[in-house]
């Protein structure tokens, strides 16, 4: 089951890297009637203010995913659901709606104009690029990984963790004499090796 852990982390460390990267892309070109017909780019991150962080938080997810034990896993898997929940959520109502919410922001510092009615009275057309669509996509795959996570996660093999066990655990498993060393180790851990 070693490679069902490498696919579910590598599955959410994509999911959050694309959509850390979508933040930054622009999602919507919004068009203004305003007489010059000012067209103004608006990024994934302003469109839907959310995507950083969460993002963020499925990058995160990934990387530990790959050092917790089993307890740790169903509760990331079940993190990993709701980011994805959420962001999916977030991304398939501007991809399938296109609400001027979403624009207002960016209109609003380009003109100055705030509300949403008087927003939504000065755009005159919206266009979406293909980042909502790639970003939906990638919050099914973080589901996915998410969902693949709490089905298989008690059969996972606890290998990663066993770097991190302590020197005198290690010998224990190799079946080594307890030597000297190993005594003043115990009296650092607050053990008597004499007793």
């Amino acid at each position: 089951m070693r490679r069902a852990r490498s696919t579910a982390v590598l599955a959410m460390l994509l999911a959050g890297a694309i959509g850390v990267i979508a933040s930054t892309q622009t999602w919507i070109d919004v068009t203004l009637d305003d007489g010059a017909q000012q067209t103004l780019a608006v990024p994934g991150a302003e469109a839907l203010p959310v995507l950083t962080p969460l993002s963020l938080a499925a990058l995160a997810l990934g990387a530990a995913m790959s050092i917790v034990g089993p307890v740790l896993r169903y509760v990331f898997g079940a993190l990993g659901v709701l980011i994805a929940a959420f962001v999916g959520f977030g991304t398939a109502q501007i991809l399938f709606a296109t609400p001027v919410s979403a624009t207002a922001a960016t209109v609003t510092d380009a003109t100055g104009i705030s509300g949403t009615d008087a927003v939504a009275s000065l755009v005159s057309g919206l266009s979406l690029t293909p980042w909502p669509a790639v970003t939906l996509l990638a919050q099914v795959v973080l589901l996915a990984a998410s969902l693949f996570t709490l089905v298989t996660a008690r059969r996972w093999a606890s290998g990663a963790s066993r770097k991190y066990r302590t020197a005198t655990e290690a010998g224990a498993e190799t079946g080594r004499p307890h030597d000297a060393i190993d005594s003043w180790d115990d009296l650092s851990r607050g053990d008597d090796p004499t007793a």
